[in-house]
């Protein structure tokens, strides 16, 4: 299996590029800088992701898309998220987002979504509703997708279980009655959704125990 991640040198896409080796994927990594990759088993490309190109996607058999967009920035989801699917157009190479919690809904009903909540932080509305919109332009796409959301409390320094739960469009809680998980558990369900492909053309989430 060839795949690549974009951002693979950020908290959620080093996670998924270790997890990724250890189960002996050839790996790619798109970065703009190269320096920031240490692992000599990746194969490193210095590129921007909207420099990116079709050329560049159409020879893996999945891209893990794990850009983060900063603060001021989160704009950066919705038009990096598009050009992305701009070049996947008639290829059969998959792509995979590492999504974000705030488009999950809260209800049964599906109309409520966690950043429309009353509680919900401020200042991560403009990445919530970015990468919301993000989704909504994937499931109106051609192409071959599929959207990651981790718990609501997504954990870099969280320790690895091995173990998640997956749910749906619908915010779910952990064992604790958390929406928690890791950045190593989400990074196994990344994997294992690539190894798999139970959601291609889907959104699924996904918590783990604390």
């Amino acid at each position: 299996m060839k795949i690549a991640v974009i951002g693979a040198s950020g908290k959620a896409g080093s996670n998924i590029v270790e997890e990724a080796l250890n189960r002996g994927f050839e790996v790619t990594a798109f970065v703009r800088d190269a320096s920031k990759v240490s692992n000599g088993k990746v194969n490193v490309i210095e590129k921007d992701i909207q420099a990116l190109t079709t050329e560049d996607i159409k020879g893996f058999d999945v891209v893990v898309n794990a850009f983060g967009a900063p603060f001021g920035s989160e704009q950066l989801h919705v038009e990096l998220g598009q050009h992305l699917i701009d070049i996947f157009q008639g290829v059969s190479t998959r792509l995979i987002v590492v999504g974000g919690a705030g488009s999950l809904y809260v209800d049964p009903e599906l109309t409520t979504k966690v950043m429309d909540t009353a509680d919900f932080p401020e200042m991560f509305y403009a990445t919530a509703s970015n990468q919301g919109r993000n989704l909504e332009d994937l499931k109106a796409s051609s192409i071959n997708w599929t959207f990651l959301s981790p718990g609501g409390f997504f954990d870099p320094e969280g320790k690895r279980s091995g173990t998640y739960k997956v749910g749906g469009d619908q915010l779910i809680l952990n064992d604790q009655q958390e929406s928690y998980i890791s950045y190593s558990d989400y990074a196994i369900a990344i994997v294992d959704e690539i190894d798999n492909a139970n959601h291609v053309k889907a959104r699924f989430s996904v918590v783990g125990p604390h």
